[in-house]
């Protein structure tokens, strides 16, 4: 019984289909932020062609050379210094060993909360773009039912006919459903043994 409640909770939360309509509107968002950004790449190519163009080779060459061999030296540094510095301490590398495990499940702990946080409000986010879809959707139904069916003009005889039609339309209520009687287990029957 567990295992079916937890499914029927799970299938019945409407939070992942608000996260995946709160996703899609931002990434509408986002698409429509798109063409400035193209015109402005449009706008800044041919200086930044041109200054390409300009570059001399000889000179980047130099500078990956110069920055290889920095790179080279400092890599260099680090390593010594980290292996003259290394503890021999078994008990230490133990503690240090530990402390590095408990700070990266701290560290794994922080990033679930974080995107427990993003989930919720980008679920949050689409829980709104859906109300305001249905908002919209609202609104154009109600005009679309308004240009396609004006209000008829009603003869004085027939408010009163329409009174009692609509007393009995209120009196009716829709029977409550009905819940299949529990099933109870078949008896077996006893067959009588050969003997």
């Amino acid at each position: 019984m567990a295992i079916t409640d937890d499914l029927r909770k799970t299938f019945s939360d409407p939070t992942p289909l608000y996260f995946a309509a709160g996703t899609a509107d931002l990434a509408v968002q986002q698409a429509k932020k798109v063409p400035a950004l193209l015109e402005q790449l449009a706008a800044e190519a041919p200086s930044r062609f041109e200054a390409v163009r300009n570059t001399d080779p000889k000179v980047v060459q130099e500078k990956v050379t110069a920055q290889a061999k920095e790179a080279q030296a400092t890599v260099q540094a680090k390593v010594t210094e980290v292996l003259g510095n290394i503890d021999t301490d078994l008990k230490k590398l133990g503690e240090s060993a530990q402390d590095l495990a408990l700070r990266s499940v701290g560290v794994a702990a922080e990033y679930a909360v974080k995107a427990r946080e993003a989930y919720e409000k980008v679920a949050e986010h689409g829980e709104q773009t859906v109300r305001a879809w249905r908002g919209e959707a609202a609104d154009e139904l109600t005009e679309i039912a308004v240009a396609v069916e004006p209000e008829p003009a009603k003869p004085a005889g027939s408010a009163q006919d329409a009174k009692p039609a609509e007393a009995k339309a209120e009196t009716r209520k829709p029977a409550p459903a009905r819940k299949p009687a529990p099933r109870k287990p078949v008896a077996k029957k006893a067959t009588p043994s050969a003997e």
